[in-house]
């Protein structure tokens, strides 16, 4: 069994992976509605590959997960970006790999949000599906519809733990 330490989302460390959202200076952001509301402008790369394809919201309800937890699988979503905005600031976990036709078990990150950060992966990066910790939660996903199989799952050679 492999074990990973899970840790804290920068978007240094997530940018092999995909886009971290959160608010903060870093952010292009500027006034709107007459001052009354900031917008932080761009903050994901929204990728929508393929015949037919379109964008769409969706809510993911997570059931919550013990720490350590330990994995089995990864998926990825070659045609297509997946992000995941936390709509309650519910902490979850990440474990990706890089985009590609497959991966090592050595190339497996972990990282923890602190709750206000959402994250867009870019399509093709391998991850875990939701790992909600905490409670259960719900997300605010935006990510591809249409024609073409957009979800390829891959069992790992070994289980992986996880942990903080």
């Amino acid at each position: 069994m492999k074990t990973l330490q899970a840790t804290p989302l920068t978007r240094e460390r997530f940018a092999p992976y995909g886009d971290v959202i959160q608010t903060d200076r870093s952010v292009e952001h500027f006034p709107i509605n007459n001052g009354s509301t900031m917008r932080y402008h761009d903050m994901a790369r929204v990728q929508l590959l393929g015949a037919g394809a379109r964008p769409v919201i969706s809510i993911f309800r997570g059931q919550p997960f013990a720490l350590p937890v330990t994995l089995k699988l990864m998926e990825r979503h070659p045609q297509g970006s997946q992000a995941f905005v936390p709509m309650r600031r519910d902490r979850f976990l990440l474990v990706v790999a890089p985009a590609g036709d497959g991966f090592s078990v050595d190339d497996l990150r972990a990282f923890i949000t602190n709750g206000s950060q959402g994250v867009n992966y870019h399509a093709g990066v391998w991850h875990h599906p939701l790992l909600s910790l905490d409670r259960v939660s719900d997300f605010l996903v935006v990510d591809r519809a249409g024609e073409g199989d957009n979800c390829d799952e891959r069992e790992l050679p070994c289980s992986v733990r996880v942990t903080l």
